[in-house]
């Protein structure tokens, strides 16, 4: 149900930034601890991240802060209520995606991650003008920001598997408004590579897979850690884009890291 956009950027990594949008512990318990929809947001977001780094984008969070006076929040209060100030143990962004010194956390004070922020500044001081947006609320702060960016001559990437919303009809609202005013929506295999280019890659592209918190160890069976059928289904069909001779099959009959590196660093013929 992906609408067509009514631009067609091409997206250019070197002229690129990712941002990670309101990934704190107090949004996500909208969908409770064990939604399978927001662990597929997480690990679409986290291969994103991943990606990014082994690629040299600049990766920007934004957060909201714990401590928030009334003057801050203004019109929010109105709308909202206090939010996050009533569960400030809240404020972390989401484990799967800690934020590491090289990333920029912003502070966050309206729906738009421009608003009182740095962040127009930083990328066109880097040189980047197209911004892949992820996180949530879909139709509220991202749909604002992406909104926003293309006032500003920045090109909005609407990642639609990387976003969530309190209900479908809202997350498709967003992704047919943003396709048809201010931005180009894409799913996240659209912009990433069908196969991880090195071990690393492929490690960062599985471990949000897995249940287990432990790393497995590269000669390990990654299905002891959590890894399921329909996950492993998933990425065969993903790599057999690269390798026509992958399938779940072969995956399944050695799944470990070494092994399928093995197979995705062979010589595409």
């Amino acid at each position: 149900e992906l609408p067509t956009s009514k631009v067609n950027w091409a997206f250019e990594p070197e002229r690129a930034a990712l941002l990670i949008h309101d990934m704190q512990e107090y949004f996500l318990n909208f969908w409770g601890e064990n939604s399978d929809m927001m662990q597929q947001v997480v690990a679409n977001i986290a291969k994103l991240r991943a990606y990014c780094k082994e690629h040299n984008i600049p990766v920007y969070y934004t957060a909201q802060p714990k401590d928030q006076s009334d003057e801050d929040r203004a019109l929010l209060n109105d709308m909202w209520g206090p939010g996050l100030t009533r569960s400030p143990e809240q404020q972390r962004i989401v484990a799967e995606l800690t934020p590491d010194k090289a990333d920029t956390v912003l502070v966050k004070w309206r729906y738009s991650a421009f608003h009182r922020s740095p962040l127009e500044q930083m990328l066109k001081e880097t040189g980047r003008n197209q911004l892949l947006i992820t996180g949530v609320y879909a139709h509220i702060g991202c749909m604002t920001t992406a909104t926003d960016a293309f006032m500003r001559d920045i090109k909005p990437f609407f990642i639609a598997d990387a976003l969530a919303d309190f209900t479908r009809d809202e997350h498709l609202m967003s992704l047919k408004y943003v396709a048809g005013r201010s931005g180009r929506v894409v799913m996240t295999d659209e912009l990433l590579p069908s196969v991880p280019t090195t071990k690393a890659a492929l490690r960062e592209l599985i471990l949000p897979l897995l249940d287990e918190s432990d790393e497995p160890m590269d000669d390990e069976n990654l299905i002891d850690y959590g890894l399921d059928s329909v996950r492993m289904m998933a990425l065969a069909a993903r790599w057999r884009k690269v390798h026509g001779d992958i399938d779940f099959v072969m995956l399944a009959k050695n799944p470990t890291l070494d092994a399928w590196w093995a197979l995705l660093s062979r010589e595409v013929k």
